[in-house]
């Protein structure tokens, strides 16, 4: 259950990131609301899967939850570069993530 819980705060720190493009420097009253919000509950659900897994591991995976799904949103959403590089970095970064989870100990 705490990896379900850790990726849900992933997913959460994916809003509150690509958040502060839409909220153009916190500027945007509802933007800023919605990054803040996202931002709360990905911290909350983070301390929360921190209480059964490591929390070296815990924090890699959700950091790189985050990164690929920002940088992937990025691209989609902000027109920013989808150059082979970017991509393939990208898939550095899962390759990670699922390696961490492989290894986590049984946690």
């Amino acid at each position: 259950m705490a990896w379900i819980v850790l990726f849900v705060a992933g997913l959460f720190e994916i809003a509150w990131a690509i958040g502060l493009a839409y909220s153009d420097g916190l500027s945007k009253p509802l933007p800023t609301l919605g990054t803040v919000a996202a931002l709360l509950v990905s911290m909350v659900l983070l301390a929360h899967a921190v209480q059964e897994l490591p929390v070296g591991t815990a924090y890699a995976v959700w950091t790189g939850i985050g990164a690929v799904g920002t940088a992937s949103l990025g691209i989609v959403l902000l027109d920013e570069p989808a150059t082979l590089a970017r991509v393939a970095f990208i898939g550095v970064i899962v390759v990670g993530i699922v390696g961490l989870n492989l290894t986590s100990g049984g946690h």
